[in-house]
């Protein structure tokens, strides 16, 4: 080390400035000079010039050849001095001879010394370069592993006339383990189901082939994997294979994929099939792809049969000329549209049939056919008929008519509400068969294109999209149909109606126009955000029939101030949100009933009565109230006014949840859960959170567990199990006896069913719910646990 460092002075990599050239040449010549005068009395001058010589090597190694050429006149001029002081001026040959001789041997001298300090700065700039070599080498061989690490792939080889394979280990951290010494060992961790198909591959790629490429699972230092091997089967010049080289890729993740789609296909389809009415798929040559089991049991005929019915073949012979005409004006308009006749069934009779279809399209935005859902409305059929025969008959039986029509009347109103009934099915089966056909199609572009990440990705976020419409989807409909508990917010009212506007677009239709004209700024009320869109909802589907093709609906919003109370209005601000139109208007009559449960002003079999109702009922709930502005020929204005509440506490439109979960300590979770299906979803997404689960399906199992188990940090469970207790009674219970053990209500059920869940003092956690919604409950019962 020292020396390196006396090296490094003595010879350094840059020349050094003149004035440190010059020091160095002046010091080295005068410590040589005065080690020449301290022996002076004992040799005499013959001894200055070994003196001299070192001292010219450091100057030629330090200063360079120029600096030592100099000294060596100075050391020659000075040696030439002390000979003159030691033997006088006149020198003899001898003198001069050896003068000369110190001059060339002084300057081979420097030309050595600066030779050696050209040859020491060059080797370190080889050394130098040797290093950066070096670190580019790391850097490459680096950023190669990474490269293998990032696409999961590791290389193998097998020699084919030697019988030895060489496996490297794949790229990412689960399947690394996939070394193997030879062919033999590797295969032998080949799953004995893939084994013989991963055999025959190989031995059709070297006989007749010149790619290899199968998917296997096997066994890793991870567990199970699938790995996709593809190789590439490399001859001699005379044909003979010799060896085989290729890479294997980890598409375990690809493969999970895949059967998460299929499970969700599969649930899509269970969900259709559970539905009361038939349900259809067609494609774009209109042959059936998919229908569901009523579907099959209205036709009573086998599924295979019922797909390939075509449908002309069941219509009553004077309906098949208009239903055919109206079907393809209705498919080419690429609009929804409704069909109405008489199809026979698998009795022989015949049944009024209305059926609405939609079109459908593929992930990539082309047509991909149609979905459709019917209705029987043979009985509401029955009792129009009924009633026109009982009017027919009223002047000569008018007592026992009147009677008979007063049934007959009642069962249309039934049938009329089972219609409506039937028309809110229609639609959500239309909206979950949408979601049912971006599951499918993303499933099959998948299957087709596995090694295609961008694009399964881009489907994985299609899919994972369409579930999430499906939830909100539910929600809607619970809210429309009063099934779900009234839960109040303070919302700030424009920011919600602009979120809905492409809903009342499409409920409004392309023949009417449709405008916003919202003016109420960040006002907000204390309401319910579904039931409010289900009331301003029922306002525009009551504009739109009103409405003749041409006219135009708004949507209007802004605040008013009422200094004292109006009629059943507290005093003070107030939001008016006005949904107006340019129908035909009402008269005084007409305004006097609108809000009567079941009074319609439409056709019969168009509506039910029960919209405005239930405007009114939401708008009193609210604490607010229904004004109606209309006139014959100068259309309608009805207008909500809810009291206005804090802006301070008003929440903005629900916004997209994070991709990612929160991240969190790892817990020991109870969960429990009857349904088997339901419950190995909800520990797979507590797994994928880093938490240990364990399971109970009713009550006392879970207390069996509690009482076993002290490290239970968290209990999660369902409200509506069998046997009699419900997840709040063993919430309950478990407060007893472990009270700071943190409780997670779960539930799907709506409405009275958790009447006594919602009263509870444990957070209730409603299905669906994503993975970020299951991590921020646990997170939060932790934290509370914490806290306690």
């Amino acid at each position: 080390m020292q020396l390196s460092v006396i090296s490094n002075w003595l010879i350094p990599e840059r020349a050094p400035g003149p004035w440190r050239s010059f020091l160095m040449t002046i010091g080295a010549l005068a410590l040589a000079a005065g080690v020449r005068w301290a022996l002076l009395p004992i040799a005499g001058p013959v001894l200055l010039s070994p003196t001299l010589f070192p001292a010219l090597l450091v100057i030629g190694v330090y200063a360079g050849w120029r600096w030592g050429l100099g000294g060596v006149v100075i050391a020659t001029l000075l040696l030439h001095q002390l000979t003159i002081s030691a033997r006088g001026p006149n020198l003899s040959l001898a003198d001069l001879i050896g003068l000369g001789v110190f001059a060339v041997s002084g300057l081979l001298c420097v030309l050595a010394a600066a030779a050696l300090r050209r040859t020491v700065n060059e080797l370190r700039e080889v050394r130098a370069v040797a290093a950066s070599t070096e670190i580019s080498l790391q850097s490459h061989t680096q950023r190669l592993r990474l490269a293998e690490e990032a696409g999961g792939m590791g290389l193998w080889e097998w020699d084919l006339t030697t019988g030895q394979a060489s496996v490297a280990r794949g790229g990412d951290e689960p399947a690394r383990g996939l070394e193997a010494p030879n062919y033999l060992a590797y295969l032998g961790r080949v799953h004995p189901q893939d084994r013989p198909a991963m055999q025959a591959a190989g031995r059709e790629a070297i006989m007749n082939g010149r790619f290899f490429d199968q998917e296997y699972r096997l066994s890793t230092n991870a567990g199970e994997r699938w790995i996709h091997s593809r190789g590439e089967v490399i001859r001699d010049a005379e044909g003979r294979a010799i060896r085989l080289l290729g890479y294997n890729f980890d598409v375990t993740e690809r493969r999970m994929v895949e059967d998460r789609l299929r499970e969700s296909e599969a649930r899509f389809r269970a969900l259709a099939d559970s539905a009361p009415v038939p349900m259809w798929v067609t494609r774009t040559d209109r042959k059936r792809e998919f229908v569901n089991r009523a579907y099959v049991e209205f036709l009573d005929i086998p599924y295979e049969e019922a797909i390939d019915l075509d449908w002309r073949t069941i219509l009553h012979p004077d309906d098949v000329e208009r239903i055919t005409a109206e079907s393809i004006a209705g498919e080419t308009s690429l609009n929804p549209f409704a069909l109405e006749g008489r199809y026979r069934v698998g009795t022989g009779d015949y049944r009024w049939i209305r059926s609405f279809s939609q079109p459908r399209f593929d992930p990539m935005g082309e047509l991909a056919g149609f979905i459709g859902i019917a209705f029987d409305i043979t009985d509401a059929k029955r009792a129009e008929a009924d009633l026109k025969r009982l009017n027919e008959l009223l002047a000569e039986r008018v007592q026992e008519a009147l009677s008979e029509r007063d049934l007959a009347q009642a069962a249309l109103m039934q049938s009329q509400k089972l219609e409506a009934v039937g028309q809110l099915t229609g639609g959500v089966a239309h909206d979950f068969n949408n979601l049912l056909t971006v599951v499918i199609g993303a499933l099959d572009i998948v299957a087709r294109n596995p090694d295609d990440a961008v694009r399964r990705t881009r489907l994985l976020d299609a899919a994972l999209s369409a579930a999430r419409r499906g939830e909100r989807l539910t929600q809607q409909l619970l809210a429309f149909a009063r099934r779900q508990p009234l839960r109040t917010e303070t919302t700030r009212i424009d920011p919600l109606i602009r979120q809905d506007e492409a809903l009342f677009r499409r409920a409004v239709g392309e023949a009417v126009q449709f405008t916003l004209a919202l003016g109420a700024d960040d006002s907000a009320c204390a309401l319910d955000p579904g039931q409010f869109e289900a009331a301003v909802l029922n306002l525009v589907v009551n504009a739109r029939d009103a409405t003749p093709d041409g006219g135009h609906i708004r949507i209007e919003t802004g605040c008013v101030v009422y200094d004292a109370p109006r009629g059943e209005l507290k005093a003070g601000r107030h939001l008016r949100v006005t949904v107006a139109d340019d129908g035909p208007g009402m008269d005084e009559a007409t305004k006097a009933r609108v809000f009567e449960p079941f009074f319609t002003t439409k056709a019969v079999g168009k509506g039910t009565g029960l919209g405005l109702s239930q405007v009114y009922g939401f708008a009193r709930q609210t604490g607010g109230d229904v004004e109606i502005d209309s006139a014959p020929g100068q259309g309608t204005r009805v207008t909500l006014v809810l009291p206005c509440a804090d802006m301070d506490k008003a929440a903005e439109a629900p916004a997209a949840e994070e991709d990612d979960a929160p991240a969190a300590d790892p817990l020991c979770i109870l969960l429990v859960e009857d349904d088997a299906d339901v419950g190995d979803l909800i520990a797979t997404m507590l797994e994928e959170l880093g938490h240990r689960v364990r399971r109970a399906e009713t009550v006392d199992q879970a207390l069996a567990v509690l009482n076993d188990d002290a490290r239970i940090d968290v209990l999660l469970t369902d409200v509506i199990m069998p046997g009699g207790k419900s997840g709040v009674d063993l919430a309950q219970a478990a407060a007893k006896q472990w009270p700071d053990m943190p409780v997670i209500l779960s539930s799907g059920y709506t409405g009275d069913s958790l009447a006594t869940a919602e009263a509870a003092p444990w957070p209730l956690l409603r299905k669906p719910y994503s993975l970020q919604a299951l991590a921020a409950a646990i997170a939060e019962a932790a934290e509370g646990r914490v806290r306690r």
